[in-house]
Order: structure tokens, then C-alpha cells, then sequence
């Protein structure tokens, strides 16, 4: 497995970024978007970045940070399979035909501040959109999130919970510089990321950056945000995105990393 470790470059005093930022709009960028197929396979349309992406943990199991793995073949499109039962993963090999695939998409559309509530510490606002939780589980280390932004008065409280905050996929956690009330985000270039989770023993979902959007199969597009996770086991309650049952179903795409 080729990899390389890196810390989200996330602080209170800068990398922070518009979440809402459609990647059409910007002049000169090659378009490119994510279009979730009716009952098939998520169809990325444009040349955007595909690698593999590893959760690492600690000595005590705790996820801390990600681990860069090798790109995939920069194609100008991708079709990624959906349903969990492809034997290209992560790519779509039609099994979702034979399967009779139900992948009706039951995520509600609301966007991210209608769904979230507050949390205020001293110096930190922490926004909190369960309804977005893929389990990733960053936010349990070291008292937790929520416990470290009540304690933002603390540097190294505050500093943490900012890194926490930032390596949730989903995007669920969002740190605010409570002075300014702007949004603490990491810097990402579009892409996707395949994520495996070695220390659970599953794979993950599709972790999308860079405000990429996201179109439904009723042609209707997903708010546009920095960080979302899409569901590729097949067995997500809330498709297309994530809510965590790959742990539940154990679901193997046959990394080597799961089968040392």
C-alpha cells in the first residue's frame, strides 16, 4: 500500500473556506459533478481525483488522522458502484442489475444550518448535523468534540477540537470562530476519496471534497458543501449518503490493508 500521513492544515486563523461554493461557476475549471443513477451507480462526470484515503488511529484505537493512499487511473469519467456488491470495487461492475439493487435515495434535503443545532464554548461555536454522521468516530477521542469546544479557552483544547472538527468526513462538525463567526475549514481540491477504516476491520464510504455537487436521480442537486460522504455498501438509511452501516454490515471491499 503506498501512503503518506498528513494533518489537516486547519486553524482558527485561516484555511477556512465558502462551503457553498459550486464548482461550475468557477472560470476556467474543467465542470465536473457526481450524479447519483437510479437504482445504479454514482456517475462522476469530469476529470476529478480518485484515490484511496485510510482512517489511522492511536495506541488506544482512536482515530487521528488520514492516510493518503495510491490514485486510481485519471480517467475523465468514473461510474462507482453503489450497491456494495461489485467485484471491480470501487468501481461499478452492473451487479446492482443482478441484484435487483434498491437504492432509493430517503436523504432529506434540507440544508446544513436547517438541520444543525449550536454548541458555544469561550472561543469556539461548534455546528452539529447528525443527520449527517457517517461514524468515522474522530470526534470521541480526548473527552470528545463537544466537551474540548466548551473548553476553547484552553489553546490545546481549542486546537484539538478544530482538528477533530475538520477530519469529519461527513462534514457534520463544523468549528466557527466564535469573534468572527466564520467557518473553520480545511483547504480541499475537489476530489473523492475511497476510505478504508483498517481499525474497525471494514471499508468506508466515498468521502467527496472541494465542494463538488451532487445531483440526484430526479435531477435535483444536493446542497453544495466541503465535505460529504457518500454510501457505497449498499445499506445507508439515508442514501446516497452515508450513516454509518458499513460497520454494522462489516462491509469488505477487499483492501489488502483489511486482509493482512
Amino acid at each position: 500500500m503506498g501512503s503518506s500521513y498528513f494533518q489537516l492544515t486547519c486553524t482558527s486563523e485561516g484555511a477556512q473556506v465558502n462551503s457553498t461554493i459550486d464548482a461550475d461557476d468557477s472560470a476556467g475549471v474543467e465542470p465536473f459533478k457526481i450524479i447519483v443513477k437510479k437504482n445504479g451507480p454514482y456517475f462522476i462526470a469530469g476529470k476529478l481525483p480518485l484515490r484511496k484515503e485510510y482512517i489511522i488511529t492511536d495506541d488506544e484505537g482512536m482515530p487521528v488522522t488520514w492516510s493518503l493512499g495510491d490514485p486510481y487511473p485519471d480517467n475523465a469519467s468514473h461510474a462507482l458502484c453503489r450497491c456494495g456488491h461489485s467485484s471491480k470495487q470501487p468501481f461499478c461492475d452492473s451487479t446492482h442489475r443482478k441484484i435487483g439493487f434498491d437504492g432509493t435515495e430517503t436523504a432529506r434535503k434540507e440544508n446544513y444550518h436547517e438541520l444543525s443545532s449550536t454548541f458555544t464554548g469561550p472561543e469556539l461555536l461548534l455546528t452539529d448535523a447528525r443527520v449527517f454522521c457517517a461514524s468515522a468516530h474522530f470526534c470521541h477521542r480526548a473527552g470528545g468534540t463537544w466537551v474540548l469546544a466548551g473548553r476553547s479557552s484552553d489553546p490545546d483544547a481549542k486546537a484539538t477540537a478544530i482538528e477533530q472538527a475538520c477530519n469529519c468526513p461527513s462534514g457534520r462538525l463544523v468549528a466557527w470562530n466564535k469573534e468572527s463567526s466564520e467557518p473553520i475549514e480545511p483547504i480541499f481540491e475537489p476530489s473523492v476519496s475511497v476510505v478504508e477504516d483498517p481499525g474497525k476491520g471494514v471499508s468506508g464510504p466515498l468521502w467527496v471534497k472541494g465542494g463538488v455537487p451532487v445531483e440526484s436521480s430526479d435531477g435535483e442537486r444536493y446542497e453544495i458543501r466541503n465535505r460529504i460522504t457518500l454510501c457505497r455498501c449498499g445499506r445507508s438509511s439515508k442514501k446516497p449518503f452515508c450513516n454509518g452501516a458499513h460497520l454494522i454490515t462489516g462491509f469488505d471491499d477487499g483492501d489488502e490493508i483489511l486482509h493482512p
